[in-house]
């Protein structure tokens, strides 16, 4: 097995030495801990976003180009919407939004809701960007099973017809929030005939020990769990990155944004301070506007 160290924040890929079986796994400390710090969600509400984090790194680890990958669930239930946005220099960032009573009585009588629970009938989707010169791609399917997790699985069976396996874990340590996910697919080659080989069966059937509290203990390093499971095929690791807490808020953006709006509706924002604010959703910072600012001359 390679060297090449993953520890906290980093995503890596992984191959199953001689078999079309392939893998990324992620491990995420201090920046999943800074996303989820910054507002009071409840501990299910959390979870469910350090997963969709979590997600957005092994998917969005893989793109060969320029651009982010967007994890998005939307539904009917106590969370109305949940979005973690992954971009390839490795930037991550995510918000909830949800309804606090509502959430506490869904958690009754559960040790934690899932995903179904908290999301109810609707959609979920991941959205490759690529920038301004290239159209979105996006993949939409229904939220079915009660995690993250098997909702993936779902959208790589009816999206990319890729057998795929996906684990999301979050919890808590003494130094605050962790997430960690790990994601295997066989990959055939052109000459390979149908059906699925031992090798992947194989690859399951391992998949299946892996516990969540392996994979977000920061006392086990990433490669030491890939070589536990995957040591008598041998596995080989490769092309790490860094995963960091990252917003692409801005101010022009804001003032962008409050520009669209006429001169009436602006006017309606204006605080007793003389002052619009604005409260970004993702890093809930805060821009305070000059009004004079956003005007445009003649």
């Amino acid at each position: 097995m390679s060297e090449t160290p993953i520890s906290d924040d980093l995503v890596g890929a992984f191959q199953i030495e001689g078999e079309p079986v392939r893998g990324r796994i992620a491990r995420l400390g201090p920046s999943i801990d800074a996303i989820l710090a910054r507002h009071d969600y409840p501990e299910p509400v959390a979870n469910l976003l350090g997963e969709a984090c979590a997600l957005a790194a092994l998917v969005g680890s893989n793109l060969k180009f320029d651009g982010r990958l967007i994890v998005e669930a939307r539904g009917a239930g106590p969370v109305r919407y949940v979005v973690a946005d992954y971009d390839t220099s490795g930037g991550l960032r995510g918000y909830c939004r949800f309804d606090p009573d509502e959430v506490a009585a869904a958690g009754e009588g559960f040790v934690r809701p899932g995903a179904r629970s908290l999301l109810g009938d609707g959609t979920f989707l991941m959205t490759v960007d690529q920038g301004p010169d290239m159209d979105r791609y996006q993949g939409v399917t229904a939220i079915e099973g009660e995690t993250l997790a098997l909702c993936a699985e779902q959208y790589f069976a009816q999206s990319e017809q890729t057998p795929t396996r996906v684990r999301l874990a979050v919890g808590r340590a003494e130094t605050g929030w962790r997430a960690g996910g790990m994601l295997v697919q066989y990959v055939p080659g052109d000459d390979s005939g149908d059906g699925e080989p031992e090798a992947w069966r194989r690859t399951e059937a391992l998949f299946e020990t892996v516990g969540e509290d392996e994979l977000v203990d920061p006392d086990l390093p990433s490669e030491r769990l890939l070589w536990r499971l995957f040591h008598e095929d041998g596995v080989r690791v490769f092309g790490s990155k860094m995963l960091h807490d990252f917003c692409r808020c801005s101010r022009e953006r804001i003032e962008s944004v409050l520009k669209s709006f006429d001169a009436a509706e602006r006017a309606e924002m204006v605080e007793d301070d003389g002052k619009i604010r604005v409260t970004c959703e993702f890093c809930s910072k805060v821009y305070a506007v000059e009004p004079l600012s956003l005007q445009t001359s003649a």
